[in-house]
C-alpha cells in the first residue's frame, strides 16, 4: 500500500512539475493573415450542343440520316476531327394518338442530339449554315473549360500563398519585426472558378449563308473568360 501511495505521489509531482514548466514557456509569437489571387483565362475547350429533328416538307419527310450526314460533312469541311462530334441523345415522337392502331412510318419524327468540341467558335456559323435550317431544332453552348485548368489552379494557389507572405512581411516591417518561417497554411475557397451558364443560340442567325457573312463582315467577339480564384489562411512565426 505504501508503495502504491509513493508511486501516486511521484506521478503527481512529475505532472505538476511538467505543468509548471509548460506555463513558464513564453507564448509563441505569430501572425495570422489571409492571401488571395485570381486570374482570367480564355476557354479553349467549348462544348456546343446541336439538336436535329426530322420534319415534313411539301413532298416528303426529311430523314434524320440526311441531316446527320450534312452535319458530319460540315464538321469535316471545317477541319474538325470526327472524334470531336459525338451523339448525346436519340429520341422521337409521333403526332398520332396512341389509340389509333394504323400508323405510318412517316408519322414518327426522330430527333438526335450531338455535342461538338471546339477550341473557339469561329467555325460554328459555317457549320450550321451547311445544315438544313428547318432540321435544326436548337443549338447552344453546354459548357466550356480550359485544357490546362489544373495548371492555372496550381498557379493561383501559389500566388495566393505568396500574397499572404507578402502581407505578413509588410505588416511586421511596420513595427520592426520579421517573419521566421510558416506555422500553418489552410486553403479557403480553393478551386473556385466560375461555371458556364448555358447560352442558347439562334439557329436561324447562326445558320445564315456564307454570302451574307461576306457582305456583312463583323469583327470577332471575344468569348467569355473563366475566372479562377484561390484564397489561403497562413500563420507565420515572428522572430
Amino acid at each position: 500500500m505504501k508503495k502504491v501511495m509513493f508511486l501516486l505521489t511521484g506521478l503527481f509531482l512529475a505532472t505538476l512539475s511538467q505543468a509548471q514548466q509548460t506555463d513558464n514557456k513564453p507564448p509563441v509569437k505569430k501572425i495570422e493573415v489571409t492571401g488571395s489571387a485570381e486570374t482570367e483565362i480564355t476557354p479553349d475547350e467549348i462544348y456546343f450542343d446541336i439538336a436535329l429533328r426530322e420534319y415534313k416538307n411539301k413532298t416528303a419527310k426529311v430523314e434524320i440520316s440526311v441531316l446527320e450526314k450534312q452535319l458530319q460533312k460540315a464538321v469535316q469541311d471545317a477541319g474538325i476531327a470526327p472524334a470531336d462530334l459525338t451523339i448525346t441523345n436519340v429520341f422521337g415522337y409521333n403526332y398520332e394518338q396512341w389509340w389509333i392502331k394504323k400508323k405510318k412510318v412517316e408519322d414518327f419524327m426522330a430527333r438526335k442530339q450531338f455535342r461538338l468540341k471546339l477550341s473557339k467558335l469561329d467555325k460554328i456559323n459555317s457549320i450550321l449554315s451547311a445544315v438544313d435550317a428547318e432540321g435544326i431544332e436548337s443549338a447552344n453552348i453546354s459548357s466550356y473549360s480550359h485544357s490546362k485548368m489544373e495548371e492555372y489552379r496550381k498557379e493561383v494557389k501559389m500566388k495566393a500563398l505568396q500574397a499572404a507572405k507578402a502581407k505578413a512581411t509588410y505588416m511586421l516591417d511596420a513595427i520592426g519585426d520579421k517573419i521566421d518561417g510558416v506555422l500553418e497554411v489552410q486553403e479557403i475557397n480553393t478551386d473556385n472558378y466560375s461555371d458556364v451558364q448555358p447560352m442558347m443560340a439562334n439557329a436561324s442567325y447562326l445558320g445564315r449563308s456564307r454570302a451574307q457573312e461576306g457582305a456583312d463582315v463583323m469583327p470577332d467577339i471575344n468569348f467569355k473568360t473563366i475566372k479562377v480564384r484561390a484564397e489561403v489562411r497562413a500563420v507565420f512565426f515572428i522572430k
